[in-house]
């Protein structure tokens, strides 16, 4: 049976795809190109990733942060902070924020875990004032742009299933548009967002990943022997190292921004 994916833990999803996020995410940001002092509502902050580009790079009036996960709000407040930055627990299908009362809603990294994406675009359309911003960005999993591919395909040659995102298909550029003109969202802009991501050995790539989500309960199952076959399944799907032994393979996202009618 596939193991539920869980976000509990913020420092071991950090080292696992949180830098990943932040690759992605300074991106993102600087393609948004967003006016300072806005208010920012930032649905499914999880570790803060994000979170910490706007107040790098925003000059944010506000922001708040949305996870429903207590264990990642505490590690977002420990990279995040200062008076202009809050966290509350909530569900981005029900956002707990009045209508109209932000500037720009972002869903970072998060589409294809909800449920109803449609349903979070429609809330985050709802808290946003006419003219603000609704966009965001997610690793296109269909077509294998997720950091966590390799490991899904070394486990997958093994006999395991780990389990996918329940809105996998949310992420294709064509879901997204589709999403954002049903919302009746204009100046609909898109890109593709590509990272990559370095380690300076094979040892090192391996703790990262299996720290991912996706691994880390099936791994924690595994005996010595079965863990050993892994990561030699999971050296099979990563690009060779270079000549300084250094061990990189990249990512890519479809990222989406529209503005809410006045």
């Amino acid at each position: 049976m596939a193991e539920p994916i869980r976000f509990d833990d913020g420092a071991a999803y950090e080292q696992a795809v949180g830098i990943w996020s932040s690759y992605a995410g300074e991106i993102f940001v600087n393609w948004l190109n967003p006016a300072p002092r806005l208010r920012w509502l930032d649905v499914g902050c999880g570790s803060g990733a994000f979170t910490e580009q706007i107040l790098r790079h925003c000059a944010p009036a506000e922001v708040l942060g949305i996870d429903p996960s207590e264990g990642q709000l505490a590690f977002a407040r420990t990279r995040c902070s200062g008076p202009n930055v809050t966290f509350r627990q909530g569900d981005a299908m029900a956002l707990p924020v009045d209508a109209n009362s932000y500037d720009v809603a972002v869903l970072a990294l998060v589409i294809y875990f909800v449920p109803d994406p449609a349903k979070s675009i429609a809330e985050m359309r709802r808290a946003v004032r006419p003219g603000g911003t609704v966009c965001t960005y997610m690793w296109d999993g269909p077509a294998g742009g997720s950091p966590t591919f390799p490991m899904q395909q070394a486990l997958r040659s093994l006999g395991y299933s780990p389990t996918l995102p329940p809105s996998i298909a949310a992420s294709t550029m064509e879901s997204l548009q589709g999403l954002w003109h049903t919302e009746g969202l204009q100046d609909v802009r898109t890109r593709t967002i590509e990272v990559r991501r370095s380690y300076d050995s094979f040892d090192a790539c391996w703790a990262a990943m299996a720290l991912q989500p996706i691994a880390r309960p099936i791994i924690a199952r595994m005996t010595e022997a079965e863990r050993t076959a892994l990561q030699a399944r999971l050296r099979d799907f990563l690009p060779a190292p270079d000549a300084q032994g250094r061990w990189s393979y990249g990512a890519h996202a479809n990222a989406i921004t529209g503005r809410v009618p006045t």
